[in-house]
């Protein structure tokens, strides 16, 4: 059973006076405290201080009329569809609707044959996206780790080249330079059969992590940004602040200036060009301040992602956040519950794109084969709770129940048969609901056990061959691709 594009919006933790509250502080903010850039920005300062902006040059920092913010942030577009090559997969993101899938750039994964960690590497990046693209509550590929065993001058294309080589799912990961973009976006081409095609129907798109918190521009990604603005490649907005450490401690404090940096964000692509495809993409974190690290299990996680999502939906944009981080270090309870807790409010909130959702573990520095088949089923859990319950005459079995009667018993009715396999959803696999003695008989198997046999099966599956024979000789002669 598959669940894509479902309502959310059933848990709202902010009223609606707190939203309004929240956008309005983030605009003094943008307004007396203002943006900082780095060195190599002087031509967006400048393009800002044309829309409206005040820019001091001498400390590089950019202050936002708030009128100049909302007309800039009412030209970016109120939906964004993030194709797959395969229509089936297409990404709907307006309103409430919910979609899950992978993130991260994690640099190890618990081998799956010796169950050790280990680094990462560019065959890995490939297994992953085969299995995602077998997973059918797995929505959309976000690269999920980083080739450790390539030279960082070969990231971009070969990342690209081993998700798009497959998965038909929307493919999304971010890039290290300009060039790096240019040369994926060419790729892309290639396979789409066109520029035109590929603006058309865009398969990929770009994480921008355009903003370094507090209130900072990074230049790199800014200009990563705005390249991808003008060649109308879709671009998430990350920024991912740590409450108490590179956010207000206080949830509120951490909202308001997530949204902040995100009305700049999106400003800045708005005023690069105007209807340029984006999703707000604020990431509320929380420091662990015994450790000086980050805490991505916390249910406040869960509850801040989905206020995120209300604070895209008050400006009129879609938006990409994140569930499903653990801070365990495996496939045990502790992630179970962190990742069922952050994913379901997240949905239920009414995120778009919600990255992260699977695979992830030791707070994104680790991924697991077979975490990404119990995240599966738990994101499919989610997409069963937005569903709902159905209530017309079917659903109700008046007749059905007048048929049986007092004492009866509707193991044998044709209503038991019709809905058995559809009203309940009964998993991928992970889950166990046989007797002990048939548990017992079939070897005792834990969970992660079960979720393993289930990634090897997938990946031992036939190359689907996603890439025609034609272009992958045409992007290899071109491009220095390793997979």
């Amino acid at each position: 059973m598959r669940y894509m594009g479902l309502q959310g919006g059933q848990y709202q933790p902010l009223s609606s006076d707190q939203v309004e509250t929240i956008h309005r502080a983030a605009l003094k903010i943008l307004q007396q405290t203002g943006v900082a850039y780095e060195e190599g920005l002087e031509e967006t300062a400048a393009m800002l201080e044309a829309a409206g902006a005040r820019v001091e040059r001498g400390k590089r920092i950019i202050f936002f009329a708030p009128e100049m913010v909302e007309q800039l942030v009412a030209q970016a577009p109120e939906e964004v569809i993030l194709c797959g090559r395969a229509e089936k997969h297409d990404l709907v993101l307006k309103d409430n609707r919910v979609h899950l899938g992978t993130g991260g750039a994690a640099i190890k994964i618990l081998d799956p044959e010796t169950g050790q960690v280990r680094s990462t590497t560019l065959q890995d990046l490939y297994n992953v996206s085969r299995l995602v693209d077998q997973l059918d509550n797995i929505h959309f590929l976000v690269r999920p780790c980083i080739p450790t065993d390539i030279d960082k001058d070969d990231y971009d294309i070969n990342m690209f080249y081993a998700c798009l080589s497959a998965t038909t799912k929307h493919v999304m990961s971010g890039v290290n330079d300009e060039r790096g973009l240019a040369k994926v976006v060419e790729m892309a081409a290639l396979i789409a059969g066109g520029v035109e095609n590929l603006v058309k129907r865009p398969f990929i798109s770009i994480i921008t992590s355009f903003a370094i918190s507090p209130l900072k521009l990074c230049t790199q990604s800014t200009l990563i940004m705005q390249e991808a603005n003008r060649r109308l490649i879709p671009v998430a907005l990350s920024c991912a602040a740590m409450a108490g450490s590179t956010s207000p401690l206080t949830m509120a404090g951490s909202l308001a200036q997530i949204h902040a940096e995100q009305l700049a964000g999106i400003a800045i692509c708005q005023a690069t060009n105007g209807g340029a495809p984006l999703l707000y993409g604020g990431i509320p974190g929380l420091a662990n301040l015994r450790t000086m690290g980050y805490l991505g299990g916390a249910v406040e996680c869960g509850m801040m992602n989905a206020a995120i999502h209300q604070l895209a939906r008050h400006i009129g944009v879609p938006n990409y956040n994140s569930s499903g981080l653990s801070d365990s270090k495996l496939p045990d309870v502790q992630a179970g519950y962190e990742k069922a807790f952050t994913s379901l409010l997240a949905a239920m909130g009414g995120s778009n794109y919600i990255h992260h959702s699977a695979g992830m573990l030791e707070s994104m520095l680790t991924i697991a084969h077979e975490q990404y088949v119990i995240d599966d089923e738990i994101i499919g859990n989610c997409g069963r709770v937005l569903k709902g319950i159905d209530v017309d005459a079917e659903h109700l079995a008046l007749e059905v129940i007048d048929s049986v009667g007092p004492g009866g018993n509707y193991m044998a009715t044709a209503h038991t048969m019709k809905h058995m396999r559809s009203e309940y959803y009964d998993g991928n696999g992970v889950t166990d609901r046989k007797s002990r003695n048939h548990w017992e008989q079939d070897g005792s198997r834990d969970s992660r056990t079960r979720a393993l046999e289930i990634a090897g099966k997938l990946l031992a599956q036939p190359n689907p061959g996603y890439i025609s024979m034609e272009v992958d000789a045409e992007i290899r002669k071109r491009f220095k691709i390793l997979v």
